[in-house]
């Protein structure tokens, strides 16, 4: 049974009639070309990595840029160290790499950022989360001990999807996707987690470029004017800078 069939057997007469003279409207509105993207399928698969930079990257790249001096000392980043090593430069004292899972290599600590007591308070002078907190289902547990590990007057870079593809699977993947964020979502659990801390929160991206990286389509393919846009109602990508409450002895 065709869509068109089923709306006319099943809608009551006075909805049809809606239907119809919304459609109506629409067409002397002016009709919509939607060229390659009207598809069931997007263009690519892989968030815009075939293409160049995929743009909630450009977006990381740019939160980061403008926060590098922020990363130094010693410093953690979750699952590779490619980010503060790229805008940390000869800041950094000490690196470290956290990853859940034993099987990275490259981590320098194993640990579980939901249950990671073991890990001693106050010792990073910077924590670097990007695309992380997304892919963890106790996400206050997580930024409590983030907060916990962070050294007074620390900063916590973090970054996290707003509106994107899923990534993670369970069953599938070591590990699930369980959150998109927005900056109201971000904001009250960084006002649970981070009791009276200094926060910052930004969120990145318009329609167009959502549109764009749902597709799977690269900064490359959108003009800068395009990327820098920044529409309130759509956030691709939302970012925070947050500094840890200084230690304060009483008198």
């Amino acid at each position: 049974m065709s869509v068109k069939v089923a709306l006319r057997q099943f809608l009551p007469g006075s909805a049809w009639q809606i239907l119809r003279r919304s459609k109506q409207r629409a067409r002397r509105l002016g009709g919509i070309d939607f060229g390659d993207l009207r598809r069931l399928s997007a263009l690519g698969n892989d968030f815009g990595w075939e293409r160049g930079l995929p743009i909630d990257r450009f977006y990381i790249d740019a939160f980061l840029a403008a926060n590098a001096q922020d990363i130094g000392g010693h410093v953690l980043e979750a699952g590779e160290d490619r980010y503060v090593r790229q805008f940390g430069g000869d800041r950094l004292t000490q690196v470290d790499i956290v990853d859940v899972y034993d099987g990275n290599e490259n981590a320098t600590i194993i640990a579980d950022l939901t249950c990671a007591d073991h890990l001693p308070a106050d010792t990073f002078d910077c924590i670097v989360l990007t695309q992380t907190i997304q892919m963890i289902y106790d996400v206050r547990a997580a930024l409590h001990n983030v907060h916990r590990i962070l050294k007074p007057g620390g900063v916590f870079l973090m970054t996290t999807h707003g509106t994107s593809r899923i990534r993670r699977r369970e069953g599938v993947d070591n590990w699930g996707e369980y959150w998109h964020f927005t900056s109201q979502a971000i904001k009250r659990l960084f006002d649970e987690t981070f009791p009276e801390a200094e926060t910052e929160i930004t969120a990145h991206g318009n329609a167009l470029s959502t549109v764009a990286f749902l597709h799977g389509l690269a900064a490359e393919d959108l003009k800068p004017q395009e990327l820098d846009h920044h529409d309130p109602d759509f956030e691709l990508l939302i970012s925070a800078r947050v500094v840890k409450r200084e230690h304060h002895e009483s008198r």
